[in-house]
């Protein structure tokens, strides 16, 4: 299994991935600019190619996240032209860095699933996939439904990926704590959420997991991440999820805090003792 963390590209694309392996981690995630910002992004692509060789030498994958203020619902046209430049420089810079993708989060309205809401997102994929020709894939990921009941279920994720004109340039980014925060998973159904999964053929485009424990009981729509061990997911139902089959090869990549007390390498270490013991 590929097991890592989020890791700053402060020092360059190279560095990421060398520190990455510096904490234990054959995985890592990355922004690839500005996390704060949707403005395109005149890259070192000299660090980027020297990330993808290291990777590729070490064996160690990634994927990167878009900026917060990406959005797949966007309010107006003017913002879909300067997300949609966003997404392709994105795409490019992981594309470059030998990473499997971009993630980005599932497009949201306020309230109720609004069909129009749909439309839009398909349509801004649309125009984003039209102009994208290199391998990184865009990864969708499931929300934990603060505010909306968008994008919380397999069955939207399979749907908006059949519905666009490009499905062979999506996969999906599944979030352990959006999951349990949305109440898809709740830590005891796992073994009927991967049997949906795997009839939907939500699994076999699966391309990363964000393995994230939820500071919230399941079903309260808040995305506060916890530490594997500190959450309201218990060791128990982490084995439970972590063996299943449907799984197995994804990276797992950790979004948690990272502090002096808990750090990530301590968590790697974690995480490759259960893979181990299963």
């Amino acid at each position: 299994m590929y097991v890592g963390s989020h890791v700053s590209i402060r020092n360059g694309y190279e560095q990421a991935a060398k520190t990455a392996k510096e904490i234990g981690a054959n995985a890592f995630q990355y922004f690839p600019k500005n996390p704060r910002s949707i403005t395109v992004k005149k890259f070192d692509t000299h660090s980027a190619k020297n990330c993808a060789e290291f990777c590729h030498e070490h064996d160690i994958v990634s994927i990167a996240h878009t900026p917060y203020p990406t959005k797949l619902i966007p309010e107006n046209e003017m913002l879909k032209v300067k997300i949609s430049q966003s997404i392709l420089n994105d795409l490019e810079i992981a594309d470059m860095c030998g990473s499997i993708g971009i993630v980005v989060h599932f497009g949201t309205m306020k309230g109720e699933a609004n069909l129009e809401g749909y439309k839009i997102m398909i349509d801004i994929l649309n125009t984003v996939l039209e102009e994208w020709e290199g391998k990184a894939l865009l990864l969708i990921e499931n929300n934990a439904g603060a505010g909306t009941n968008m994008g919380i279920t397999l069955e939207e994720m399979v749907q908006v990926r059949k519905l666009t004109r490009y499905p062979e340039k999506i996969g999906f980014c599944f979030d352990t704590c959006h999951a349990y925060a949305s109440g898809l998973w709740n830590g005891e159904n796992w073994q009927k959420v991967a049997e949906r999964g795997v009839e939907l053929e939500y699994f076999q485009h699966l391309k990363a997991i964000h393995l994230n424990n939820s500071k919230y009981p399941t079903g309260k729509r808040k995305d506060r991440h916890a530490n594997i061990r500190d959450g309201y997911v218990t060791e128990l139902q982490w084995r439970s999820f972590l063996g299943s089959t449907v799984i197995q090869g994804i990276p797992l990549i950790l979004e948690t805090p990272n502090d002096e007390n808990y750090t990530h390498q301590q968590e790697i270490q974690i995480l490759k003792q259960w893979l181990s013991q299963l």
